[in-house]
């Protein structure tokens, strides 16, 4: 039989790209096979995020918004074209990232996720008794949620003895509020109201004063000639401080907002979130409100359990659902679990979800790093995932650095060789077995393996962890040796961060560098952050013998039209504002008067425009280059030193704390998955990072996946031996050869794997 003849639509099988000058990139041109799993490897900062994310997903997403008209285009972001030549053969992108899905409270696992709607409908057709439509059962509806808590399972309230100390009167300064000292403005507003003597302590007020002076709503009063505005202290202190719209960003209001506001569980609603109603109704003995707190593993059982035709379609789609969660490895949270609390990891599983049981094919589906936060056991189960994608006819890229992932890749695009300017350049692209044999750093550490101690170090003391029970830990008694680095490790979901995060934080000495976002806007940089800018300036000063105020971009030197940011943000109202680069300062971000004075021949935007390594050369001593020589030691090297931080990936967020920490008196570093975004050659500096830290005398504690961190422990705790209510126990403690050697757990079978034995 012929075959027949092959379609000019067949031969569309490789995104083709030409010239792509996204940020480092170097006028890059690769062809990627469409239908294919292809990984992008490389060292931190060497393109391939603005290869894979600002360059190919970017032109499909922009193409595709083109597409509609242009009144949906109205309320649609604008999106600006790729610095590139061509793209062609773009199939429609998705993007499942890292991005934590919002910190909204009313947003759980199970809203994100639709497996609340469908529970939703089943209680509105099953439930017993009867109580109506889905909307009933929705915490987010004025018809289902608690109407004490408004649907948020907790209430608010502030802890007076925070606010003021009663022993004292209000001319001795009884309040302790920030911004509220004798004399200033607010406290002038409570005094001048005439309400309260002075000079009485708080203790000796009425209890009409008392209400006054805590809770009065805003009233209008006759002080003399003068009508005043007067509210209660705790009203104001709430409309000041903790209004949804202001979030406080100056350290000492933030500590006291931390400080001063109290969550207490609902009493009406016992954090059930629903109204009495909603939690009155039942299937097989419970509400949803049990439902959606059981474990998803549990849930998917439970679920299974229910039979009735009524619901048949839509209870096999429920199931599927919850059996997707649990085979990506989620099976540990539970519905009711809100999505702000997810880790960048746990938020990309769950975007992930969305995808398995489309029927979508011919798509693109680009990933960032998808093996984050996952054990080796479970970065198994996730490039199953992945194939799968694949296999349904899908264009499958992700950017990765782990070599588990690597190993099943049908093509590699390899980018570098370094960082910043020293990247951008494609360095290999074809099959796996081609990369071990290419000549470029990811093929040469595709293989390499850390080596256990050959002698570890011994303890200097211990600290106790007694009767650990945050989250699913049960009972966890164990010591956390010091002047070691201890690694402690188990599946997504054994209960390694609620052990360490929920007790060693509050122990004097104990720094937590962790991943989360930093608190900053966009005017925020590397510079400005860890304390650089300010030896910087003062140097331009010197130099030029003029302030050094000069020298601020959110000072006098700032450019007035762009206000030292360097771009103007439109606000095109319906659609998304759009930020341009400053048509005066051309995204210098100074006057051309700043910008005229020099130091060794650089302004002050062109060394702001220099990463770490080139400003290691500028800055060959002094307080600057200590900052600097901190940062490439953690890996920053290739960082712009004027980079926004919102453009920093959590991995980097994480480095970059640790070396301002690095310049100060600790005893303790908690660290929480480092090598998050670091190539497998980064891997070896931040082990001799951690080393020179306890050799300082110091001890470092490290929450970790990653198996070369594993092996060159001097201690490990490793939990498990499952996930959620199947984990919280310690399964193992002791050195990475007794586990290697004598352990039955699912962490000494990988780490045995890994290191030969």
């Amino acid at each position: 039989m012929t075959q027949p003849a092959r379609s000019i639509a067949d031969s569309h099988d490789m995104i083709e790209v030409r010239g792509a000058r996204e940020n480092n990139l170097a006028s890059v041109s690769v062809d990627i096979p469409k239908r294919r799993l292809t990984v992008f490897t490389g060292v931190s900062g060497s393109g391939k995020s603005s290869l894979v994310f600002g360059t190919i997903a970017a032109e499909s997403q922009r193409m595709i918004n083109e597409t509609y008209s242009a009144f949906l285009q109205s309320f649609m972001p604008s999106l600006s074209r790729p610095d590139v030549d061509s793209l062609r053969n773009l199939s429609a992108a998705i993007v499942v990232d890292q991005e934590r899905m919002g910190a909204n409270s009313r947003s759980t696992v199970g809203t994100a996720t639709d497996a609340y709607a469908m529970l939703r409908i089943v209680f509105s057709r099953l439930g017993q008794p009867h109580v109506g439509p889905a909307g009933a059962f929705s915490f987010n509806l004025a018809e289902g949620m608690c109407p004490t808590c408004e649907g948020l399972g907790r209430v608010s309230d502030l802890d007076v003895d925070q606010l003021v100390d009663v022993e004292r009167s209000l001319n001795d300064g009884a309040i302790t509020v920030p911004n509220f000292a004798v004399d200033s403005w607010y406290w002038q507003s409570i005094v001048g109201s005439g309400l309260f003597d002075p000079d009485v302590k708080l203790q000796d007020f009425t209890a009409q004063q008392w209400r006054d002076f805590l809770h009065k709503p805003a009233t209008k009063m006759k002080v003399g000639n003068h009508t005043i505005t007067y509210e209660g202290l705790a009203v104001k202190v709430r409309r000041l401080y903790l209004s949804k719209d202001k979030e406080p960003t100056q350290p000492h209001i933030k500590a006291f907002v931390e400080r001063a506001v109290t969550f207490a569980t609902c009493g009406d609603c016992a954090g059930a979130r629903l109204n009495r109603a909603a939690l009155s109704a039942r299937i097989a003995g419970r509400n949803i409100a049990e439902c959606s707190a059981m474990q998803i593993s549990d849930l998917a059982a439970f679920v299974r359990g229910i039979d009735d035709p009524s619901v048949a379609p839509l209870v096999a789609n429920l199931r599927e659902l919850l059996d997707s969660l649990v085979e990506i490895g989620l099976g540990y949270l539970s519905l009711d679990r809100e999505s702000g609390s997810l880790s960048g990891g746990e938020a990309q599983r769950v975007k992930m979800v969305r995808h398995l049981g489309s029927s979508l094919t011919d798509v693109t589906y680009v990933f960032d790093e998808p093996t984050v936060g996952l054990h080796p056991h479970d970065i198994a189960r996730m490039n199953g995932l992945l194939l799968r994608l694949r296999d349904k006819g899908n264009t499958v890229l992700v950017v990765e650095h782990k070599p588990e992932t690597i190993a099943i890749a049908d093509h590699v695009v390899d980018l570098g060789p370094g960082a910043g300017p020293d990247g951008g350049r494609i360095c290999y692209a074809g099959d796996v077995a081609g990369l071990r044999r290419a000549d470029c750093l990811t093929g040469r550490h595709l293989d390499h393996r850390a080596r256990l101690r050959d002698r570890v170090r011994t303890p200097t003391g211990h600290l106790p962890i007694r009767g650990a029970d945050l989250h699913n830990l049960r009972s966890v008694d164990v010591d956390v040796p010091l002047g070691v680095l201890t690694v402690v490790t188990g599946v997504a979901g054994s209960g390694k961060s609620s052990l360490i995060h929920g007790c060693l934080p509050r122990r004097e000495g104990v720094v937590v560098v962790d991943q989360s976002p930093i608190r900053g806007s966009r005017r925020s940089n590397p510079a400005t952050y860890t304390g650089l800018l300010d030896p910087v300036r003062a140097a331009f000063a010197r130099a030029n013998k003029v302030r050094p105020a000069l020298f601020s971009a959110n000072s006098e030197g700032a450019c007035p039209k762009c206000r030292g940011i360097g771009v103007v943000y439109t606000d095109l109202a319906m659609m998304a504002g759009v930020a341009s680069v400053c048509e005066e300062c051309e995204g210098r971000r100074f006057t051309p008067q700043v910008l005229a004075y020099t130091l060794r021949g650089k302004n002050i935007s062109e060394v702001l425009g220099m990463s770490v390594t080139e400003a290691q050369g500028f800055f060959p001593s002094g307080p600057a280059r200590a900052v600097l020589d901190r940062l490439a030691d953690v890996g920053l090297g290739y960082l712009g030193l004027g980079q926004p931080l919102t453009t920093l990936s959590g991995g980097e967020r994480q480095r970059l704390k640790l070396a301002i920490h690095m310049g100060e008196k600790a005893h303790t570093y908690v660290l929480d998955e480092p090598t998050t975004g670091l190539h497998l050659a980064d891997v070896d500096r931040l082990l001799a990072l951690l080393d020179r830290l306890v050799d300082a005398g110091n001890t470092v504690v490290v929450i970790e996946h990653h198996q070369a961190v594993m092996a060159h422990a001097d201690w490990i705790v490793d939990l498990g031996p499952g996930a959620g209510h199947d984990g919280g126990r310690i399964v193992f403690t002791g050195t990475p050869a007794d586990l290697v050697a004598h352990g039955d757990t699912r962490t000494a079978t990988h780490l045995r794997e890994y290191v030969g034995r």
